[in-house]
């Protein structure tokens, strides 16, 4: 088995490197995992990747499997699906979600990977570290039946909590970020859009018929 892999690095801010990865022989318990796909979180890698991460910020910013530190030289990144090479019997040959930063190769505890349910694409699995954000956003927030819920920004975390918030009984949800192109988006997760940079919105609850009052046809229930 091929135990060398190739990885990410910032090697200074605003400067990234791919550096070769000598990989330890896995231990009893433990995985090697070969990447299928790595996902880049736009915002929270945009920072890392300029070296703007505060200070006070340095312990509660860094990734489960994070080498380096802030600034640089960093390996950093946290959404990634694979397959296992080798292993426990019942994990080799599984797809498997981990946090480990962008690199072909790596070896983890096999408790730190979960197996991607069959119908699931890999692709798609990569979004389940931003998924559970989501999750925990919504556990912070408490959202009610009936609420009217704005959601500012339509990144992945936003768009992610917009999706599970669509699924809450007669909660009216509407998407809100600056580029108007999001509007595409905020109709496919079935959502109300608004965006500042035009002076209307798009509304998209779902709503279902009352039972008519004397013929005529009766309110929407929303």
């Amino acid at each position: 088995m091929n135990r060398t892999a190739r990885a990410f690095w910032i090697g200074s801010p605003g400067r990234g490197e791919i550096r070769d990865v000598a990989l330890p022989d896995p231990a009893e318990g433990e995985v090697v995992v070969r990447s299928l796909y790595s996902g880049v979180s736009r915002g929270t890698e945009t920072l890392v990747f300029r070296g703007g991460v505060p200070e006070s910020q340095h312990a509660v910013m860094r990734a489960p499997f994070q080498e380096g530190d802030f600034p640089a030289p960093v390996k950093y990144g946290y959404l990634n699906v694979g397959v296992v090479e080798e292993g426990p019997r019942e994990l080799t040959g599984r797809t498997v979600f981990s946090l480990f930063p962008h690199q072909t190769r790596f070896v983890v505890p096999a408790s730190a990977v979960t197996v991607v349910p069959d119908p699931v694409p890999a692709g798609r699995a990569v979004l389940a570290g931003t998924v559970e954000t989501a999750v925990n956003a919504l556990w912070d927030a408490a959202p009610l039946v009936g609420d009217r819920i704005a959601v500012v920004g339509g990144g992945m975390v936003g768009c992610s909590v917009a999706a599970l918030l669509r699924r809450f009984p007669g909660v009216r949800v509407q998407l809100v970020d600056a580029d108007p192109a999001r509007a595409r988006t905020a109709e496919a997760l079935g959502v109300g859009f608004a965006s500042p940079r035009r002076r209307w919105a798009v509304a998209t609850w779902s709503c279902t018929p009352a039972p008519p009052s004397k013929g005529s046809p009766g309110p929407w229930n929303c």
